[in-house]
């Protein structure tokens, strides 16, 4: 399939999604939400994959954010249409079976930001620009932004960043933990291609376990959470993965997962 507004690849179980509106930093408008949307589901689909990495084109921007010329045009009823749209894309990130890499190469700002935030973790450039300066047009985040920050970084520092609409760096989105590991821009995709390629060898069946229990854990009691990760153990104990693995490690050998169930 052809897109315009997005640039996806697979290659070696990893699949590449580049945002490619470099003329307009990567904005994110209706057009582009739908070729994101059908990417997405094919990432779904597609067994083989084991890793999704989103980046931007070009070496400015990940996403600097809506398309303000097309929102401008909307009424308040569009508008709130196109923020719930955004908001169920960015969860079908989340909610992927398989981890999400955002490698943010230049400015994240507002959707950029809620986009990356969707992500299992952020890889940043040096040159890495992160915020959610909505506050500064009159309006707040839209797509699922208030909420993850504050969940990543807590409601006090979340609510800085949203009440002042300031950006930060990547160094300081590093010491926030909002980014996970800061790269000189020639070495991004490298130090990203490495993550990924070393998650993507490991078993397919845990590791889909290990993040439903994270994201779903996390936002349980503890006791709620250790049920689920017990679950997932579960899960995970009956697969062929298991038993490849096991089996490798008493024969001192590397394993071959295929993400199978016994």
């Amino acid at each position: 399939m052809s897109f315009e507004n997005i640039i996806f690849t697979v290659e070696n179980n990893i699949a590449i999604l580049f945002f490619n509106r470099p003329k307009a930093l990567n904005a994110l408008n209706n057009a582009l939400f739908d070729e994101l949307n059908t990417a997405l589901d094919m990432v779904r689909d597609d067994s083989s994959i084991r890793v999704l990495i989103l980046t931007g084109a070009g070496d400015k921007a990940f996403v600097a954010g809506a398309d303000i010329a097309e929102l401008a045009q909307m009424n308040p009823l569009q508008a709130k249409f196109f923020s719930r749209k955004g908001q169920k894309i960015f969860s079908k990130i989340e909610d992927l079976p398989i981890p999400a890499i955002a490698a943010v190469n230049g400015f994240a700002l507002g959707g950029g930001s809620e986009a990356a935030l969707a992500c299992d973790f952020i890889y940043a450039s040096e040159k890495a620009v992160f915020g959610l300066p909505e506050i500064t047009l009159g309006l707040i985040p839209g797509f699922g932004g208030t909420q993850r920050l504050a969940r990543l970084v807590g409601k006090n520092r979340a609510k800085e960043l949203v009440f002042t609409g300031k950006n930060i760096r990547a160094d300081k989105a590093l010491e926030y933990g909002i980014a996970n590991k800061v790269c000189s821009p020639e070495t991004l995709m490298e130090e990203v291609l490495k993550t990924a390629n070393l998650i993507a060898a490991k078993g397919k069946v845990a590791l889909r376990a290990a993040k439903e229990v994270i994201q779903n854990g996390t936002a349980a009691d503890l006791e709620t959470g250790c049920r689920m990760e017990n679950d997932g153990f579960g899960i995970a104990m009956v697969s062929e993965d298991a038993r490849e693995g096991t089996t490798a490690f008493l024969e001192k050998r590397k394993p071959v997962f295929k993400g199978e169930l016994n």
